[in-house]
């Protein structure tokens, strides 16, 4: 029993020396390579007024490394306002109206809307917007007179008076709706009589 004892601390004592071998030829060869090798260690230099003030442990610290030096630090990000769920859901809601309109049949549920919020006309005053602006464009905001270069749902002539409302009138039905909605009401005061004035002179 005691032979057999022997025999295995033999071998992990020959195991152990042939391991420590292996490791001293390893760095004999492989580290006098690694030394002389043409590695160069870099250093970063941080000039004085860039490090962090001591009594002023909020004071922004700024990199050397930045390649925009006018970027934003992490301290004003806090600056930034955060777009509440409310606002999304306003832009959420304008842009699906915007959508919506593009069709004859939801700009006019557009064009109620709009009227509900802001003008409060009657049934009746729709009746005579929806048949002035279907003569004047079928209630189209691509609809464009190639003779007088009138644009939109409510062929604003020139076209360019839309603007006052927004400047993307050429693809947006929601601006042409509340520029002549607006237009209507400000010339005219109601829908009917600006259809009244279509029907004579065959232009409002």
């Amino acid at each position: 029993m005691k032979s057999q004892v022997s025999i295995v601390r033999s071998q992990r004592a020959r195991r152990l020396s042939i391991s420590a071998a292996c490791l001293a030829f390893f760095l004999a060869i492989v580290e006098p390579a690694y030394a002389s090798s043409n590695m160069q260690q870099v250093f970063i230099t941080i000039p004085n007024e860039q490090l962090p003030n001591p009594a002023d442990p909020l004071a922004p610290v700024s990199d050397p490394l930045d390649p925009n030096p006018e970027s934003p630090s992490l301290l004003e990000l806090d600056s930034i306002k955060v777009v509440d769920a409310q606002t999304m859901a306003l832009v959420s809601l304008a842009a699906a109206q915007v959508e919506r309109a593009r069709e004859a049949k939801g700009a006019k549920a557009v064009a109620r809307q709009i009227i509900a919020q802001k003008y409060r006309w009657s049934d009746r005053q729709f009746t005579c917007l929806d048949n002035l602006w279907t003569k004047e464009s079928h209630w189209n905001y691509k609809a464009r007179n190639k003779v007088s270069g009138a644009h939109g749902i409510a062929q604003a002539l020139p076209a360019t008076k839309m603007e006052i409302v927004g400047t993307d009138w050429r693809t947006n039905p929601v601006t042409q709706l509340t520029w002549g909605l607006k237009y209507i009401e400000e010339r005219y005061e109601y829908p009917c009589k600006a259809w009244n004035k279509s029907k004579r002179s065959n232009w409002y």
